[in-house]
This record gives C-alpha cells, sequence and structure tokens, in this order.
C-alpha cells in the first residue's frame, strides 16, 4: 500500500510538474521577446535572443518613456488603486464576515446569500450600467474606484473570511467582553489577529485581481486623464495602429513582476488561508 502510494505521488508530480512548465511558457517568451528588437519579435517569436536581436534594455527604457504619456503615472495610479480596493475589502469583508457568523437573524442569512449571488453574476451583464451610474457618482478617478472594486471583490472575500470565523473559539470573544473590551476592540484586537492566515491569502487574491484587471478601469476612469498599466499597454502604438511589440513585451514583464514576487514569498499563506476557510466553514 506504501509503494503504491509513492509510485501515485511520484506520478502526480511529474504531471504537476510539466503542468507547470507548460504554464510557465508563455511568462518566458515575454522574458526573452522584451530583450529582442521589434522586427525580430515578428520574425520569430520563439527564437532566443542572438547577437543581432538583442537589444539590451532598450526595450524597457522605450516602455518606460514611450508616447505622451509616461509610465510612471500608470505605475502610481495602479498602485493607488490596489493598495485602497485591497484595503478596504480587508476591512470591511472580514468585519461583515464577523457579524454574519456571530449573529443569527435573517439580516446576516440574507446579506451573506447576497454576497455568494454576486460571485455567479457576470462583469459583462453590469458593465454598462456600472460604468453610467460610476460617472453619475464621481466613482470614476483613482481614488473612487476603490468604492466599485469593494462590491465586486467582497463576494469571495466574505465566503472565505465566513468559512474561517465559524471555526474561531467564541470563549475567547467572550472573554474580551467580559474585560471590558467592545465590539470593535473585540474585532480589532481579537478577533483580526486570529483572521491573519485569511487576510493574507485574500489580499493576495484581490490584489492579483485589481493590479491586472484591465475591463473595470477602462469603463470606468477617464483614460486621458488615468491609465492603469493594463491601459498603458494597451495604447502603445505608434502611427496607424503599429505596435512596438518588444516595448510592450518589457512593459509587461515590468507589469507582473511585482505579482508573481509576491505570490512566490506568500504562496504558503494562500494555500493555508482557503484550506483553513474551507474546513472550517
Amino acid at each position: 500500500m506504501k509503494s503504491q502510494y509513492s509510485l501515485g505521488s511520484k506520478i502526480l508530480t511529474c504531471f504537476f510538474a510539466v503542468l507547470c512548465i507548460i504554464w510557465m511558457i508563455p511568462i518566458f517568451e515575454v522574458l526573452i521577446n522584451s530583450f529582442k528588437s521589434n522586427a525580430y519579435v515578428n520574425m520569430d517569436a520563439f527564437a532566443l535572443p542572438n547577437s543581432e536581436s538583442f537589444v539590451g534594455f532598450g526595450n524597457y527604457v522605450k516602455g518606460l518613456t514611450f508616447g505622451n504619456y509616461p509610465l510612471v503615472n500608470s505605475v502610481i495610479y495602479s498602485v493607488v488603486i490596489t493598495v485602497l480596493s485591497v484595503g478596504l475589502i480587508l476591512l470591511f469583508c472580514s468585519m461583515s464576515a464577523w457579524y454574519i457568523a456571530r449573529v443569527d437573524n435573517w439580516f446576516a442569512k440574507l446579506f451573506y446569500y447576497l454576497c455568494l449571488f454576486s460571485m455567479i453574476v457576470p462583469f459583462q451583464m453590469v458593465m454598462f450600467s456600472l460604468s453610467s451610474t460610476a460617472h453619475e457618482l464621481g466613482l470614476n478617478t483613482p481614488w473612487t474606484i476603490p468604492i466599485v472594486y469593494l462590491g465586486f471583490g467582497a463576494g469571495l472575500a466574505v465566503f472565505m473570511f465566513v468559512g474561517f470565523v465559524k471555526g474561531l473559539p467564541l470563549e475567547i470573544e467572550e472573554a474580551a467582553a467580559i474585560d471590558g473590551c467592545g465590539p470593535l476592540r473585540t474585532f480589532f484586537l481579537v478577533v483580526m489577529p486570529m483572521l491573519k492566515p485569511t487576510l493574507i491569502s485574500v489580499g493576495i487574491l484581490q490584489t492579483m485581481w485589481v493590479w491586472n484587471d484591465y475591463l473595470l478601469p477602462m469603463l470606468v476612469l477617464d483614460i486621458n486623464d488615468y491609465r492603469t498599466i493594463p491601459i498603458h499597454v494597451d495604447y502603445l502604438k505608434g502611427s496607424y495602429g503599429t505596435v512596438d511589440l518588444g516595448a510592450t513585451m518589457a512593459v509587461i514583464m515590468l507589469s507582473i513582476t511585482p505579482v508573481i514576487i509576491l505570490y512566490l514569498f506568500c504562496q504558503k499563506h494562500i494555500i493555508k488561508g482557503v484550506a483553513a476557510g474551507a474546513v472550517k466553514g
């Protein structure tokens, strides 16, 4: 039985290793093409850089300075939107999940089911009405669009937080109440520290989503004034719609590198948080 289990584990390990390599191929292609001149990218995108096609960091410099809209502005707007959006999602969704898990009434259950329902509603169904509503309410700036992201990210976040909170011992909160802690102090001083695995998991998942999102900022923001990095990549075009693929690949690498590094450092927390929420829920 033990040998069969070991053999099955080895087969699965080999399978997922091959699958991982397949998933890494597009990233590798973007990386090697970011160091090749545009002409050679068009000629053979799968060829490695050589003495003729290699341009060093020229594509990165071109991507940073292309056009009349500097990439640094896009980076700032992407960072602002991501930080504010993820912060709002973590704060409000964790508090909402604690309320849902601890208060047993019809309103809490209705709110929870509405959050779950929002997860199955396709964005395409509401994007046009959302765009007009966001403009009417003034949610079309990098400092206000996080409110929109809060609405779309609440479903998954509340679902994960509720599953974890239900597994927390209620006696700890009761002891805090006996010691004189009100609801806010109990949450921030007692409950939130215990939510660390799920906070990290939800934070990383939401960061990857918001940072790489193209459609929502494109619909809501005034792209003449505010461009996130995905929108900036779309506007790396010359006259007559020509695209410098080398510079585009360089900007794509600059945009995905922070998220990859974040994920590599925190992937164990993602697995731990998701597993804890699923089992305890």
